[in-house]
């Protein structure tokens, strides 16, 4: 009778199980994120809307924009975050994405949470 040394597969057979538990927790925060519905803000005139602009460009803030389309079933997307990039006659440029004045419905003044704020 001859015994055959076992081979252990060291780290593979821990690497499927690391990456199935990240995928699923991927996955949930994804679905999380398109079953949130994204409440219609108050619509803000063209004045409200270039002075919020302008403030932001001045003194360099981030605003939060929210674009006047909706989606199939009736819902707005997500805001556009950022800091005002550039812009033209037609619109801004923010986060990487040009966006009409005329598609804007509203846009805030935008603070992002300090790690230190967090509860």
């Amino acid at each position: 009778m001859s015994l055959h040394a076992y081979q252990d597969r060291k780290r593979l057979k821990w690497d499927n199980g690391f990456m199935i538990s990240e995928h699923t927790a991927m996955m949930a925060k994804d679905k999380k994120e398109r079953e949130f519905k994204w409440p219609a803000k108050e619509i803000m005139t063209k004045e409200e809307i270039d002075r919020t602009l302008y403030e932001a460009k001045l003194k360099n803030k981030s605003v939060a924009i929210q674009k006047e389309e909706i989606n199939e079933e009736g819902l707005y997307s997500a805001d556009i975050v950022g800091k005002i990039q550039g812009y033209d006659e037609l619109g801004i440029y923010i986060a990487g994405q040009k966006v009409d004045f005329d598609e804007i419905r509203s846009v805030e003044f935008f603070a992002e949470k300090k790690w230190s704020d967090l509860d």
